[in-house]
C-alpha cells in the first residue's frame, strides 16, 4: 500500500481499504485477544501477561523487545526515520483477581469472558500490530514504540507508564492510549481526580448497652452524611463518586470495620485539594466522636489537563471517525493519557469496538467494528507519522 500521504483527505479515501484490510488477521487477533485474555493480570501481577505479550512480538519478528524495572512490556517497530517516534500504549491489567475463572468463549460476532474490553483487546491488538501491518504491506516513517503498561488501574496509579516515561529517552511526536471500549471514543483531556480509601475500626469487644448506636457502619454511614454535604460547583465541574461499601460480618454481630471507596474528580485542581482539606477534617471529628480509628488514604491522583479541542490531531481524529460514520463520544481520562498529556505529549485515548457488561463476568465485545475501530487506528496513526498533526502545520 502506498502510504506517502500529501493531505488528510488522502488518508480517508483509503479508510474503506484499511477497513477491509483488517480482516485478513481476524484469526491472529482473535487467537491473541483469547490467549492473552484467559491470562490473570490483576493490578501489580501482570508478569505472565507481559512475557506472553514479548513472546507474540517477537513471534512477529521484532527485535527490539524487551522489559523494564516496572515490568512494563515494550517493542519497537522500527520506520524508515530513526528520529521520529509514535508511542502506543495499552494497560496489561486488569480488575479480575486470579480466582476468577479467565475462560473466553468466540461467538459468531460476540467474544465474552472478564477483561476482554478492559482491556485484553488492547493488548491483543498491540500484539497483532506488527501482523497487521504486513498484512497490508505498511511501513511508517516513525518508529512504533509499543507498550503494554503495567500497574495501571487503581491503587497502581499509572506507575508503571510512569515509570517508563521517567526513564525513557526517545522523543515522541505524540501518543495514542488504546482501549478496547468504546468504538467512537475520543479523550484528549484529564480531569483533577483523587481516589479515596476511608476504613473505620472499633475495638472487638463494645459495650452491649450501645448496640445500635455504635458501629462501624454508624461511623462509616456518618462520614458518607458529612462527605454528601460538602457544597459542590457547578463551576468548575466537580463530582464525587461514592463507588464501594463495605462492612460489617452477620445479622447479630456489631460491626468493628468498614470501608468506603469514592473518587473526587474536578476541572480545578485547587477544587480538588480543597475536598481533600475537607474530607481530612471531617475523618478527624468524626473519629473522636465514635473513639474510633478512622484512616483516610489517597490511593491514586492525577492533575488536571490537556491538549486543545482545536489541535491538529484532535482534529484529525474527529475527521477520522465522522468518515468512519461515527459519532465522537468526547469525555476526559484518568487512565494512561492522563500521563502523557501531563508530560506535555499530544495525546489521545481510542476505543477499539462496541462493549457491553464492562467490568462484569460476561464482559462482551463484537467481532465486526473490530476491523472500523483498526482502521480508525491505522489512519490516526499515518496522520501523525504524516506530520499532519503538528500544530505547526
Amino acid at each position: 500500500m502506498d502510504t506517502q500521504f500529501k493531505s488528510i483527505d488522502e488518508i480517508l479515501a483509503v479508510l474503506p481499504k484499511l477497513q477491509e484490510g483488517a480482516r485478513g488477521i481476524q484469526e491472529t487477533l482473535i487467537a491473541n485477544l483469547i490467549m492473552l485474555s484467559e491470562i490473570p493480570a490483576p493490578t501489580f501481577e501482570e508478569a505472565e501477561r507481559i512475557k506472553l505479550f514479548l513472546q507474540r512480538m517477537l513471534e512477529c519478528g521484532l527485535q527490539n523487545v524487551s522489559t523494564d524495572e516496572a515490568g512494563n512490556g515494550v517493542g519497537i517497530i522500527p520506520g524508515t526515520d530513526p528520529v521520529r517516534n509514535i508511542l502506543l500504549v495499552a494497560h496489561a491489567d486488569s480488575v479480575y483477581s486470579g480466582k476468577v475463572d479467565h475462560t473466553i468463549s468466540v461467538f459468531t460476532d460476540e467474544i465474552i469472558g472478564p477483561g476482554v474490553a478492559d482491556n485484553g483487546l488492547g493488548m491483543a491488538v498491540l500484539a497483532t500490530l506488527p501482523t497487521l501491518l504486513e498484512v497490508l504491506g505498511i511501513q511508517f516513517n516513525s518508529n512504533l514504540v509499543l507498550i503494554g503498561s503495567t500497574k495501571g488501574l487503581g491503587s497502581g496509579n499509572l506507575d508503571g507508564l510512569r515509570f517508563f516515561m521517567d526513564n525513557n529517552r526517545l522523543p515522541f511526536d505524540a501518543g495514542i492510549c488504546i482501549e478496547g471500549a468504546q468504538l467512537g471514543r475520543l479523550s484528549y483531556t484529564a480531569e483533577g481526580m483523587f481516589r479515596g480509601n476511608i476504613t473505620c475500626t472499633l475495638p472487638e469487644e463494645l459495650e452491649w448497652q450501645r448496640v445500635g448506636e455504635n458501629s462501624a457502619i454508624i461511623a462509616l454511614n456518618d462520614v458518607i452524611n458529612r462527605i454528601l454535604e460538602i457544597p459542590i460547583p457547578r463551576r468548575p465541574k466537580t463530582s464525587i463518586v461514592l463507588g464501594a461499601v463495605r462492612g460489617g460480618k452477620s445479622y447479630n454481630v456489631m460491626a468493628t470495620t468498614s470501608n468506603l471507596r469514592f473518587e473526587v474528580r474536578s476541572e480545578s485542581s485547587e477544587m480538588v485539594s480543597q475536598i481533600r482539606r475537607y474530607i481530612d477534617d471531617l475523618v478527624a471529628d468524626i473519629a473522636s466522636k465514635y473513639n474510633a480509628k478512622i484512616e483516610f488514604n489517597v490511593v491514586s491522583s492525577r492533575e488536571p489537563g490537556g491538549i486543545d479541542v482545536g489541535h491538529p490531531l484532535v482534529k484529525n481524529c474527529r475527521q477520522v471517525m465522522e468518515q468512519l460514520e461515527l459519532t465522537p463520544k468526547i469525555f476526559p481520562s484518568m487512565s494512561e493519557v492522563s500521563e502523557l498529556i501531563s508530560r506535555g505529549l499530544p495525546a489521545v485515548t481510542l476505543g477499539l469496538t462496541e462493549a457491553i457488561h464492562l467490568h462484569d463476568l460476561n464482559e462482551t465485545i463484537r467481532i465486526q467494528p473490530i476491523y472500523k475501530g483498526l482502521a480508525q487506528l491505522l489512519a490516526v496513526l499515518f496522520s501523525i507519522d504524516g506530520g499532519f498533526c503538528n500544530e505547526s502545520e
